[in-house]
C-alpha cells in the first residue's frame, strides 16, 4: 500500500484584475474553507493604489513570496498549498505553478483563457506544464472561454482535470458564490 499524501494544509486565493482580495467570492471561500487556513492576497498594483495590472513576471514574483510567506506562517510545506483565484488571478498562479512553485493543486474561477471577442488569441501556453490536480470553475456563458474552448484547452494538462460550469454564468459569476464553495470545499477535501 503506499503512503497517502499529505492533506491540503492551506489555500492562497488572488482576485482578478479588476477587484482586490476583499472580493465577495474570495471572502466567501474563506468563510467555506474554515478551519483551513486561507491567505486573499493582493497583487502589487493593488497595494501600491493602482487600477492597471502590472505584467505577468511581476504578478508571478509577488504571488511566489506571498505563497512562500503564507506557507512559513502557517507552519505549511509549500507544496501543500493550494493555490488560485478569480480570472487573472488563477492564471497567474497557474503560470508560477508552471514555472515551478510547488502546489498540492490549482482552483481557478472564470480562468480568461483568451480576450472576449478574440478566441485566437489564447492564454495557454503553460498548460501542458501543469502536472497537478485542477479545477476549472466557470460560467457555460463566459465570454472569455466557452466550454467547448476550455475543455479542449485543458485537454492538453497532464494532471488531473476537473470543469464544473454554472448554467447561465458569466465572467463575473454573479450570485453563485454557495455554488462556488459548495464545489471548491468538496473538490479540497477529496485532494
Amino acid at each position: 500500500m503506499s503512503p497517502r499524501k499529505p492533506s491540503v494544509g492551506g489555500v492562497l486565493l488572488t482576485p482578478g484584475a479588476g477587484s482586490d482580495r476583499e472580493h465577495h467570492t474570495l471572502v466567501a471561500l474563506e468563510d467555506a474553507l474554515d478551519p483551513l487556513p486561507v491567505a486573499r492576497v493582493d497583487f502589487p498594483y493593488r497595494k501600491e493604489g493602482r487600477k492597471a495590472p502590472d505584467r505577468a513576471p511581476k504578478l508571478i514574483a509577488s504571488l511566489v513570496a506571498d505563497a512562500a510567506d503564507f506557507a512559513e506562517r502557517s507552519g505549511v510545506a509549500p507544496g501543500r498549498l493550494v493555490l488560485g483565484g478569480r480570472s487573472m488571478g488563477g492564471r497567474m498562479c497557474s503560470m508560477a505553478v508552471a514555472e515551478g512553485l510547488p502546489a498540492a493543486g490549482l482552483v481557478l474561477i472564470s480562468y480568461p483563457l483568451h480576450p472576449p471577442g478574440k478566441p485566437e488569441k489564447l492564454r495557454t501556453e503553460h498548460l501542458p506544464l501543469l502536472d497537478l490536480p485542477c479545477l476549472f470553475l466557470s460560467g457555460d456563458r463566459d465570454p472569455f472561454g466557452t466550454p467547448d474552448e476550455l475543455e479542449a484547452a485543458t485537454a492538453t494538462v497532464p494532471g488531473p482535470v476537473t470543469h464544473h460550469w454554472i448554467p447561465g454564468g458569466r465572467h463575473d459569476l454573479a450570485r453563485s458564490d454557495e455554488e462556488i464553495c459548495e464545489v471548491v470545499t468538496g473538490w479540497i477535501a477529496a485532494l
